[in-house]
């Protein structure tokens, strides 16, 4: 009897199980199917509103596939995004497009067809855009990259002086004669010609010291270099004040005790919150013939109790010290952060990033961190006694005198709160300023080739 129950129960059995597979597959497909027809999410939108371009970025949570063209008469760019759907973190894209924007007028964004959502950017001038995709990174995650440059771009010094920042020439300098309106009256052939004036002696400080005063024969040019920027946020300290903004500050506030000197004009990388790529950086310096580079950071350390300024220059043999290499490498990591486009990039900047060094830069590099090295010990305590050295790629021009000055350590909450103190922002700036001054009474600037 128990033999004939068991056997047919083992139908009965097997009917069950195919029941509870059949079962367990269902629920399953149903799980997973939302997974993968789950479209991609964007997370935050940013834009980036500057003179030398517009950079929009919209932060996803997977790799996004994307189309663009342009469309003229009125200029405008297309941007069909694919895998998505609009969602109100997209459409906050609207509000962020700034009247200020040099060339932007506004954005529209739609879905255009299902699992298409479209933008449109309707534009002030003809662009050159460069559209690309960023892996995750530090703190972001995948991120779509719309960089607008404008199509015709402005020669650098021709936009200062339409500005007013770029003096031709000083008042005080021997400056090359000028043709005149009308001749000269003759003179007898025997009269004895006036003597030219004197050149124009450059002070460098007012009060009396042992400092050599040369004749200065031209103008010089100074490119100041806020780090990071935009995208790149630099350190942050433990009161949420950002290295970019500090920087940026400082940098400001030392121009303007340029401009005030009356042999000296001076160019910023940048003037205002947005992404320069260091090789970049380093092409600006070059294209308004740099006399000086001198780039200004704000770094932090893994413990909060380092502090203390810092100059560095280029090496040729390797870092001065593990800390050096250790900072190099995190400044040199500011690509991969503020976002760049590696195709375009090779392309344009491959000659600028080679180590294009040379000695006799790296040696006018030393005196030049010196000297600003020794003003800065007298408001702050100094990381370390002596100019340190490293790999720096923003200090690889191989023309210019190119330093890096760590103002202090903003993750040290004792010098954050002095970073973003008036007073030592304007005692720092003085304090670059009088060792740039103490450079040039030692190494008057000479005639130099253009360079292009």
């Amino acid at each position: 009897m128990s033999r004939s129950i068991e056997i047919c129960t083992k139908p009965l059995k097997s009917k069950v199980r195919r029941t509870i597979l059949k079962a367990g597959g269902t629920l399953l497909i149903s799980v997973l199917a939302p997974l993968s027809a789950r479209a991609a999410q964007i997370v935050a939108v940013r834009v980036w509103p500057a003179e030398d371009y517009t950079r929009v970025t919209l932060e996803n949570d997977s790799e996004l596939k994307t189309t663009h063209f342009l469309v003229q008469n009125p200029d405008r760019m297309v941007v069909d995004i694919e895998g998505i759907e609009l969602n109100p973190t997209l459409k906050e894209l609207v509000a962020k497009i700034q009247p200020n924007d040099p060339y932007i007028k506004q954005v529209r964004v739609g879905q255009n067809r299902p699992n298409v959502v479209r933008l449109v950017f309707d534009l002030k001038e003809e662009v050159k855009p460069q559209v690309f995709t960023l892996d995750p990174v530090g703190g972001y995650q995948h991120r779509l990259v719309f960089d607008l440059y404008p199509a015709n771009p402005p020669d650098p010094i021709a936009a200062m002086i339409e500005k007013g920042e770029w003096p031709s020439a000083n008042p005080g300098e021997v400056a090359p004669p000028v043709a005149q309106t009308k001749p000269p009256e003759p003179k007898p052939p025997l009269q004895a010609q006036p003597e030219p004036p004197p050149p124009q002696i450059a002070r460098v400080d007012p009060k009396p010291d042992k400092t050599p005063t040369p004749t200065l024969t031209r103008m010089i040019t100074i490119a100041l270099d806020p780090g990071h920027g935009g995208e790149d946020p630099g350190a942050t300290g433990r009161g949420g004040n950002r290295e970019k903004d500090v920087v940026l500050s400082i940098a400001k506030r030392l121009k303007a005790k340029i401009e005030q000197q009356p042999n000296m004009r001076v160019m910023l990388t940048r003037d205002a919150d947005y992404f320069v790529p260091l090789g970049v950086r380093v092409q600006k310096a070059r294209k308004v013939q740099a006399d000086l580079f001198v780039s200004i950071h704000a770094d932090a350390f893994v413990t909060p109790t380092a502090r203390g300024s810092s100059v560095f220059a280029l090496s040729e043999k390797g870092a001065s010290s593990t800390a050096a290499r250790w900072l190099a490498n995190k400044e040199n990591s500011a690509d991969l952060i503020g976002g760049i486009n590696i195709q375009s990039h090779d392309r344009q900047l491959a000659s600028v990033l080679l180590d294009l060094s040379t000695t006799a830069q790296i040696n006018d590099s030393m005196k030049l961190a010196s000297a600003v090295l020794n003003e800065i010990g007298g408001i702050n305590k100094l990381h370390k006694g002596a100019v340190e050295q490293a790999g720096f790629a923003v200090l690889k021009a191989p023309d210019i005198p190119s330093i890096l000055i760590e103002t202090a350590f903003i993750s040290n909450p004792e010098e954050e709160a002095r970073l973003t103190d008036n007073a030592y922002q304007d005692q720092m700036a003085d304090a670059v300023l009088k060792g740039i001054k103490k450079y040039f009474a030692h190494n008057p600037p000479l005639a130099r080739n253009r360079l292009t």
